[in-house]
């Protein structure tokens, strides 16, 4: 071999691999353990790789030849512990034995899980004959079918339907409502307040008798206004902050206490049965006068007493009452002239009594046990 193989004679040239040998200044040595033994552990890892048959086996497999205490691996953490004129040549060794191995692995891998594929659908038997599964089906919110059922009900009665909305103003909620600010029973209602001067989020739906009453008048009006109310109330089996409630309204001529009664009546026994016991008591509410309190016998104890109807055996539904004469004339009729009656239902409350729930909270809590049952 010539004495400049890679250089001029009698310079140290960089360190090469060549076949078997390493060329340093000029003549061939040979290869360094530590290389060998990487060569070695590549033909062993290799070998071994083609005996493995399953997922288990390649993680074992992975572990022991590219895991972090495999040798190819330990090898790259010990490089600054070598000559210097050995590390580009350790590391670029160690390197192509680190992809080599992947390679295959990955090349392995496949295989594994194609024969373990065609494994499956070879042993495994399909029933063709057996029906298939339903997807599952999501429903209507109880309280969307009890508003519905209501709806039905006061279209049969000749209501119609009229949308107000959530947030409204101070003016709306309380001052055309008579309750003006100074008013000791806007305590009655917990409000939240929405950022931006006098503006709520509606504590009820008596609001919209003012929109509806202005949207007709001097016409006759007969109306539901269905929606969701809010109060900063204590959470309890009775009461939530956020629930449903359906507000009724009729002004017109000669209008009196008992065509509201009469109505409210039938509304009742449409919902529930012709027998039911229902009572008016008297109450007292800013907008109607006079006001009352509707009742019905609870469903859930049947009388007897318990959480949802504070142990008396009767059931709070609704408030109602003689429209207001100042309500009236800030609706656009003329007292004088016009009478009416409003009424505010609770459709929760309804739903407890028709399927004897015991809990509001249930109604606002998601758990599809429960809303899985309507």
């Amino acid at each position: 071999m010539p004495a400049n193989v890679g250089g001029t004679t009698g310079n140290k040239c960089p360190s090469l691999f060549v076949g078997t040998g390493l060329f340093f200044g000029g003549f061939m040595e040979e290869k360094p353990k530590i290389i060998s033994e990487l060569e070695e552990t590549r033909d062993k890892a290799l070998a071994s790789l083609s005996q493995v048959n399953d997922e288990e086996a390649l993680q074992n497999w992975r572990r022991d030849y590219l895991g972090k205490a495999s040798q190819v691996m330990l090898t790259f953490a010990s490089l600054g512990q070598q000559p210097k004129d050995m590390r580009a040549l350790l590391g670029q060794t160690a390197n192509q034995v680190k992809q080599a191995l992947e390679v295959a692995l990955e090349e392995h891998t496949q295989r594994v899980k194609q024969t373990a594929l065609l494994h499956k659908v070879q042993s495994e038997q399909v029933d063709v004959t057996l029906p298939g599964r339903a997807p599952v089906q999501g429903g209507l919110h109880p309280q969307t079918q009890v508003m519905r059922r209501i709806f039905a009900i006061f279209a049969e009665m000749g209501f119609q339907v009229y949308r107000t909305p959530d947030v409204e103003s101070d003016l709306y909620n309380f001052e055309l409502l008579n309750i003006p600010a100074y008013h000791p029973a806007r305590d009655m209602w917990d409000t939240f307040h929405v950022e931006g001067e006098g503006v709520v989020l509606r504590t009820h739906t008596s609001p919209g008798q003012i929109h509806a009453m202005r949207q007709n008048a001097p016409k006759p009006v007969r109306v539901i206004l269905p929606g969701m109310c809010y109060r900063y109330e204590q959470i309890s089996a009775r009461s939530e902050i956020q629930f449903n409630q359906v507000e009724v309204i009729a002004v017109g001529k000669n209008i009196t206490f008992g065509d509201m009664k009469g109505t409210l009546n039938g509304f009742v026994r449409r919902l529930f049965n012709a027998d039911v016991r229902t009572r008016l008591r008297p109450s007292y509410f800013p907008f109607t006068e006079p006001s009352a309190e509707m009742d019905v016998e609870c469903f859930v104890c049947a009388g007897k007493g318990c959480s949802v109807c504070k142990s008396s055996g009767w059931l709070e539904i609704l408030g109602c009452g003689m429209i207001h004469p100042a309500v009236l004339e800030n609706g656009g009729y003329d007292p004088r002239v016009f009478s009416g009656f409003a009424a505010g239902m609770g459709p929760e409350r309804i739903s407890m009594l028709l399927h004897k729930i015991e809990d509001i909270r249930y109604f606002w809590g998601n758990d599809v046990r429960f809303l899985g049952q309507f």
